[in-house]
């Protein structure tokens, strides 16, 4: 192993300069010009016929089926005993549950009360969700295990995207109903178990978009403090334009409302929320010589300005399709890496010298 992080030009013989290039590529063609070189291609050829084939006869591979399998296995184990991976992450989530529900713990009926579970609700799908970025040096580590496999022809883009997206679904639903239980009953939000359960639902789904969106980074670029600048800053965009901190019909046209508004999972996972929390519900007005209660469906249109067309169900139907999408485009995304490593080992193959 040479390291060039220091050199310039480095004297050899009598009083030639060469630059540490020029000499990793004389010692390159040194070697394949070599009897060492010859000996060991002898050797391996050997090798290998005892082992009983030609050289030239290809490893039979494993179906695609037989290779997710032996992936997931495998990527579970070492999800199941990296503590860093999702064990780490679950006593953090656990600790701001318990600070969740005891900030908003039983919030009650109140008029004050309806703030309070969106600022809770918003917490829950933006901020509690983004701590997700926390697996991304765990990712760069799969990614490059994956590549070097890669290269030794094991497996497939396709089998490895599959495998870490089916090892990966148990921890991530533990990470959300345990802290989301602990968060939805000391707040004392929407008694139901089919209430509960969507807010699990959206919670998990939220956690995978963002896992996958950390993935897609860690392919594009691998550095741990760059891969980590560009997640928290996509999120935060996504946030921005969600429809909490600036209501919908108030954002700005131009970007925000068209097309961030619509591309950013947020609206979709704050949505759902409001409408699995506020429908069929009523509360205190403060309209003095009004009714005395608001129901559940006026706050959503005129306090945060959701879309009533449609059912929470969509909402949540739509965040599990963008979690087919953005595990596409990491596939994607990978696929276009392979090509290009593929086409950079032919560059590098082409430009060494033939044999003699």
């Amino acid at each position: 192993m040479i390291n060039t992080d220091f050199d310039e030009d480095i004297e050899w013989g009598a009083g030639d300069k060469f630059t540490a290039e020029e000499i990793i590529n004389l010692l390159i063609r040194s070697y394949v010009s070599s009897n060492t070189c010859d000996q060991m291609k002898t050797l391996v050829s050997e090798i290998r016929k005892r082992e009983g084939g030609p050289v030239e006869k290809k490893e039979s591979q494993a179906n695609l089926f037989t290779q997710c399998q032996i992936l997931t296995k495998r990527s579970f184990i070492n999800m199941f005993r990296d503590l860093g991976y999702y064990w780490l992450r679950l006593a953090i989530y656990v600790g701001l549950g318990f600070g969740l529900g005891s900030v908003f713990y039983n919030v009650g009926s109140s008029y004050s009360s309806i703030h309070e579970r969106g600022s809770l609700l918003m917490f829950v799908a933006s901020l509690l969700t983004i701590m997700a970025i926390g697996g991304f040096p765990s990712f760069v580590e799969d990614l490059k295990v994956f590549r070097r496999e890669r290269l030794n022809g094991h497996y497939g883009a396709a089998a490895f995207v599959i495998g870490n997206t089916i090892s990966s679904t148990p921890f991530l639903l533990l990470i959300s109903a345990i802290p989301g239980a602990i968060t939805y009953f000391l707040a004392g939000l929407h008694q139901g178990n089919l209430e509960f359960s969507y807010f699990t639902l959206v919670l998990f789904s939220c956690m995978m978009l963002v896992e996958s969106l950390m993935m897609i980074v860690a392919s594009i670029m691998p550095n741990f403090l760059l891969g980590l600048i560009v997640g928290a800053g996509v999120q935060g965009l996504m946030m921005l334009s969600g429809g909490f901190f600036q209501l919908p019909n108030d954002l700005p046209k131009i970007f925000w409302k068209y097309p961030m508004y619509y591309v950013a999972f947020h609206k979709y996972a704050y949505q759902g929320l409001y409408k699995n929390e506020f429908e069929g519900r009523r509360f205190d007005s403060d309209r003095i010589g009004g009714a005395l209660t608001v129901d559940g469906e006026t706050v959503l249109r005129e306090i945060w300005q959701v879309e009533m067309g449609y059912s929470k169900w969509v909402d949540l139907g739509v965040l599990f399709g963008m979690v087919v999408v953005y595990r596409v485009i990491f596939f994607v995304v990978v696929k276009v890496g392979e090509k290009i490593g593929s086409v950079r080992d032919f560059g590098l193959s082409s430009l060494e010298p033939e044999e003699h």
